[in-house]
């Protein structure tokens, strides 16, 4: 049988607020590993309470690549993730080390692994058109239309996650084909590494729930309205920016234009919040060729390290690993 003679890879996923970040730098002390960011919002620079961005001392110590990359008034995709992200690893595997992606953003890594089909880039004026009817009539009834055009998109987009419900009426109305039979394209060739996944579920919501309402609690403190009033005052920013739209920063900056209380901002960033996990949770679960863990259960540390000392040792042979602490 022939020896898979690919470089490896380690990717590390889960929802927000599920411990990645703490996981990665861990397993980057233990092992030969350089950690790349695979998150949509850490990319944006001056976004760094509402996003839980590592803190500087953090990205000091444990560099992690794809971070603070891009502007918040610039637009940035799955296509250009895979664009950033593929030098990246390359030049980390031609180090001798084995790059650890870290994120919440499937689509990042679905687009990474399996190509990106031929969709058709944003058409501005038709996305103000459909954000202008969503705002008539609702984005669970932009939902139902979306079911009744392409139910696969519909049964996988949420009827109130008005990014990719505008995105995916956007596609149809471009291409007259439904976004789910585009996205079976992909680029069908074998990926260039060999990856081992370890993705963060917990069995207990409630306790997930806890820890998001816990953070979104620690960031107001840290001072989250006044990072978000900082980026209004710039002037070139507005809410339909992809860096705008963000989970948090939607809901702050709606409160600024005077939209909720106090007390509603912070219920509807937390329930925004819970709803991104549900998504992340149910695109984990689709994986079968994830390894899973649960970060509530004692002992995650060495069952990751174990793990990723058993694809490091079995795959690359003693010169990539690194015997754990004991």
């Amino acid at each position: 049988m022939p020896v898979d003679q690919r470089p490896l890879a380690i990717f590390l996923m889960g929802p927000t607020a599920s411990g990645k970040t703490a996981l990665a730098c861990e397993l980057s002390e233990r092992f030969p590993l350089d950690l790349v960011s695979v998150d949509s919002a850490l990319v944006y620079r001056g976004m760094d309470i509402g996003t839980a961005k590592p803190d500087a001392a953090t990205l000091a110590r444990y560099p992690h690549a794809l971070v603070d990359i891009r502007d918040p008034a610039q637009s940035y995709s799955a296509a250009d993730f895979r664009a950033d992200v593929l030098p990246v690893m390359q030049r980390i595997s031609a180090q001798g080390r084995v790059p650890l992606l870290v994120g919440g953003t499937g689509l990042y890594f679905r687009a990474l692994q399996q190509g990106l089909s031929d969709l058709p880039e944003a058409d501005l004026p038709t996305r103000a058109r459909l954000s202008t009817e969503a705002g008539q009539i609702g984005w669970p009834a932009m939902h139902a239309r979306l079911a009744l055009l392409d139910s696969v998109a519909a049964r996988r987009i949420g009827c109130n996650d008005a990014q990719r419900l505008q995105r995916a009426l956007e596609v149809i109305e471009l291409t007259g084909r439904p976004l789910s039979e585009l996205q079976r394209g992909g680029c069908g060739a074998q990926f260039p590494w060999r990856v081992l996944k370890l993705a963060l579920l917990p069995a207990e919501r409630h306790l997930l729930h806890e820890r998001i309402a816990q953070r979104f609690d620690a960031m107001l403190a840290a001072g989250f309205l006044d990072e978000v009033r900082a980026l209004r005052a710039r002037g070139d920013l507005h809410a339909e920016l992809p860096a705008i739209r963000a989970v948090g920063y939607r809901q702050a900056w709606e409160h600024l234009d005077g939209d909720s209380t106090p007390g509603e901002f912070r219920d509807r960033g937390i329930f925004a919040t819970r709803q991104l996990a549900k998504r992340q949770i149910t695109w984990l679960r689709s994986d079968v060729s994830a390894r899973l863990f649960d970060p509530d259960r004692p002992g995650l540390s060495g069952r990751a390290v174990e793990a990723v000392q058993l694809f490091l040792g079995r795959s690359a042979g003693s010169d990539l690993l690194i015997s754990a602490p004991a």
